[in-house]
């Protein structure tokens, strides 16, 4: 019998989401030009829309007044489901830009509060390696959701809205399960409902402004090293896809448990030299295969990343999780809405510079790493109050 604890609940919602997510995300580019006719001006636009309400994810505080953390989260699992169900029957530009935010007004939302019941329904010394339990049930959602796109768009010959119908369907019925089968789960701390910047948090905030400025440049700029100066086709990207979900699948956790017993300066300072010499040779690599290696190795390096939240989880008031987490999402995508577009100028001119300043981040990064106390608590966010207090 499946015991339905919150650790279960997390669990399932983390495997739901890219079980839809993934399936709009593998579609996308196809779909818009096979159906849609889009040229890169409308998928521009279209970018920039999906990350708008990851700007604005700071107003889930607001929500939070009017419903519960755990409601929310359903809820904005079943808006994501939705906006993926109906993406088909709205191949018009207009169509989707709506369909679009519909579904990232819920994914980002989602990615909010449950980060948010995350931290709050979590001791701290399991937090680490759950986490990576987390990032592990979502890659496994991701690649049941590559291996069925594939057989149903090569082998089965479904239309697109067909497929998208389908999937958006598994996640509605999925958070309806949700919703029905378990409880309301207490949480021990009433959480503020007004939207905080709190100076001793500083280190936190600079902490995730910079991962998400690096992961942008990952994101955009990576994928596009390898079509643009390799020629990899379609095939050999997903094929670096699904390693790359192979991988978190079988070592997240492993790479939670890790993050526990080293601690997260430790941990950090591990990931961002290891994000540096990446970022320096991508600007450099002439090998595909070398190339290839390296996207692997930049995604399994992010999923460290885990140690920013439990190093938050760590020096909180926990009334302040759910706040933070909002505001803490807002500054992520700060990074998005600017940097894809300045470093396309520059990319124009120099790829190799674009991968440079993605180093130049992770230096900074880095030095901010150096900050964090060996053992961090409340009082004593960084190594400056970790010394006074002694």
């Amino acid at each position: 019998m499946y015991i339905k604890t919150e650790k279960n609940f997390l669990k399932l919602m983390a495997f739901t989401m890219p079980l839809v997510f993934s399936v709009w995300m593998v579609l996308l580019n196809n779909f818009v030009v096979d159906v849609a006719n889009f040229t890169g001006k409308e998928i521009g636009i279209l970018q920039s829309l999906r990350e708008v309400p990851g700007f604005l994810a700071f107003t889930a505080v607001l929500v939070l007044l009017i419903i519960k953390e755990q409601t929310f989260a359903l809820w904005s699992l079943l808006l994501l489901s939705l906006g993926v169900a109906v993406t088909g029957y709205f191949p018009s530009e207009i169509g989707l830009y709506c369909t679009t935010v519909i579904m990232s007004i819920g994914f980002h939302y989602y990615e909010t509060i449950a980060q948010s019941l995350t931290l709050q329904w979590l001791k701290k010394d399991e937090t680490a390696h759950f986490m990576g339990q987390l990032i592990s049930m979502k890659a496994l959602g991701s690649l049941i959701a590559y291996g069925g796109v594939w057989l149903m768009m090569t082998w089965l010959s479904f239309e697109y809205k067909e497929v998208y119908l389908f999937w958006g369907s598994i996640g509605i019925i999925c958070t309806f399960y949700l919703m029905i089968a378990f409880p309301k789960f207490k949480v021990e701390h009433e959480q503020t409902k007004s939207l905080i910047l709190r100076k001793r948090y500083w280190l936190y905030y600079f902490l995730t402004f910079f991962s998400g400025a690096r992961r942008q440049i990952f994101t955009v700029f990576a994928g596009f090293l390898m079509v643009k100066k390799f020629g990899f086709s379609v095939s050999d990207v997903s094929a670096l896809f699904i390693i790359n979900y192979l991988f978190n699948w079988a070592f997240a956790a492993k790479i939670g448990k890790w993050i526990s017993k080293v601690g997260e300066q430790r941990a950090l300072i591990f990931e961002y030299i290891g994000l540096i010499l990446v970022f320096v040779s991508y600007a450099f690599v002439e090998s595909a295969v070398f190339a290839a290696a390296l996207y692997v190795i930049d995604h399994l390096l992010f999923s460290m990343a885990i140690a920013i939240k439990t190093y938050f989880q760590k020096i909180a008031d926990p009334k302040d999780i759910a706040s933070t987490a909002a505001v803490s999402f807002t500054i992520n995508h700060i990074a998005a809405v600017v940097i894809p577009a300045l470093l396309g100028i520059v990319w124009l001119t120099s790829p190799k510079l674009v991968f440079m300043i993605g180093a130049s981040f992770a230096c900074c990064s880095l030095l901010l790493a150096f900050m964090i106390p060996k053992f961090p608590i409340e009082g004593r966010e960084t190594r400056y109050e970790a010394l006074n207090y002694r």
